[in-house]
């Protein structure tokens, strides 16, 4: 429940930063996410030895409250600058705020879970990974309905000073999570992960299972940013101003998050339960796959959903973030919960940020290229059609690589010396 809560107050001031950021690309359109994309991939790139030093050498408890109060300071910093956003221009502030928010993925979002997979076994996890993402589902929900009511009231900039308290509550959590669980027998919260600074990179040639889990997060990220880049062009062609930006990401999330926790409170608990891990891959591949079927069909046109036009690039990014986090994303944690700890932590956040970054990188790359041949919103989705075909077959592969350790009681493995 502490965990539960925790992740709550993480995703609240998460999704009260990504509108603020998001606005920034609805402003200057696809045509500028390459350069967005591509000054992020460059931070991560020289950010991984430094987690990994990071990891290497601090226990658990510092690695998180140094981290989590770096970020609470510079969510703090960035109000003056959106305070003059106009001044500043959208180009040149989303560039520094996108490889900021990044970072912040990296060091808030995705350590959180490699945390969770460190402090629960494979079998604890398959049963409470869902509701531990349920809780950070309803910050999720939380976060844009809080920025959907203040951003009208307070503007854009200080929406920034909310979200560094709701991170500060995590924070306390957190710590408090940390030290109940280092009173336990076995545990290793008080000594550094050890290991080499450069082991996930390392981890990702010699593990199988990491290179399936690169190559999805490759595919999905594909699949994910056509869609964020075809929504960015809608939304400066049809959606005028930063507020009336905000708002309209701020709804994108709304939505996205109420799908992301039914499929918690429904079907994704039963299937990891009963069909295992590997299951929360596959299906939504397979509902990816449908979905960019019937933009191919249907083009950039609108459907009617319970009365209302809506269009189909809205159903499409709602409905594959809505699986990716209310399924792919319990699954993949579950599944890091039979890895060793370096893998756990060094590989996993390689994986989650430099190839995630460089998947950006190379989709939008490919976007604007394939606009200036000609190429439309059907012909990209059937692109990504075929990706996602690709892409449900690396999850079958993934949710049962052969390195994984079997699927019962955690072996308490002793922490590697640093390594100079």
């Amino acid at each position: 429940m502490l965990s539960a809560l925790a992740f709550f107050f993480v995703m609240t001031s998460y999704y009260i930063v990504r509108p603020v950021g998001n606005q920034l690309s609805g402003a200057v359109g696809s045509q500028s996410l390459p350069l967005f994309y591509g000054a992020v991939f460059v931070v991560m790139l020289l950010l991984t030895p430094v987690f990994g030093l990071l990891v290497a050498r601090f226990p658990r408890r510092q690695l998180l409250g140094w981290s989590y109060s770096f970020f609470i300071l510079c969510l703090l910093a960035f109000v003056p600058a959106f305070v003059v956003q106009d001044r500043i221009g959208a180009r040149e502030l989303g560039v520094v705020f996108f490889v900021w928010v990044s970072v912040f993925n990296l060091f808030v979002v995705s350590l959180f879970w490699s945390f969770m997979a460190d402090i629960f076994s494979s079998l604890q996890a398959r049963k409470v990974f869902s509701l531990i993402a349920l809780g950070g589902m309803a910050g999720a929900i939380f976060g844009p309905l809080v920025t959907k009511f203040l951003v009208q009231w307070i503007g854009v900039a200080p929406l920034l000073m909310v979200s560094a308290v709701a991170l500060g509550l995590a924070l306390i959590l957190l710590l408090r999570i940390s030290a109940q669980h280092d009173r336990q027998p076995g545990s290793h919260g008080e000594e550094a992960v050890g290991g080499s600074l450069w082991a996930g990179v390392r981890e990702l040639w010699s593990r199988p299972f990491l290179r399936y889990m690169a190559l999805l997060m490759l595919f999905g990220d594909g699949i994910g940013t056509l869609a964020y880049a075809l929504v960015a062009d809608y939304a400066k062609a049809h959606v005028i101003g930063n507020v009336a930006r905000t708002a309209f990401y701020n709804d994108l999330d709304l939505y996205t998050n109420i799908l992301g926790a039914l499929l918690q409170l429904t079907l994704t608990p039963w299937l990891l339960i009963r069909r295992g891990a590997g299951w929360g891959l596959v299906l939504p591949s397979i509902v990816n796959l449908v979905l960019l079927a019937g933009v191919a069909w249907l083009g950039g046109g609108s459907i009617t959903v319970f009365g209302y036009g809506v269009s189909v690039l809205v159903v499409l990014i709602v409905t594959t973030r809505g699986f990716a986090y209310g399924m792919t994303k319990p699954a993949v944690d579950s599944l890091y919960t039979r890895v060793p700890l370096e893998t756990r932590y060094k590989g996993k956040n390689f994986v989650e940020t430099a190839v995630w970054r460089f998947g950006d990188l190379l989709v939008t790359s490919s976007v604007n290229g394939l606009h200036a041949f000609g190429l439309g919103v059907a012909g990209l989705a059937l692109l990504g059609t075929g990706v996602a075909a690709l892409a449900t077959a690396v999850a079958r592969r993934a949710g049962w690589s052969p390195d994984l350790a079997p699927d019962g009681p955690r072996v308490i493995e002793a922490p590697k010396p640093p390594q100079k």
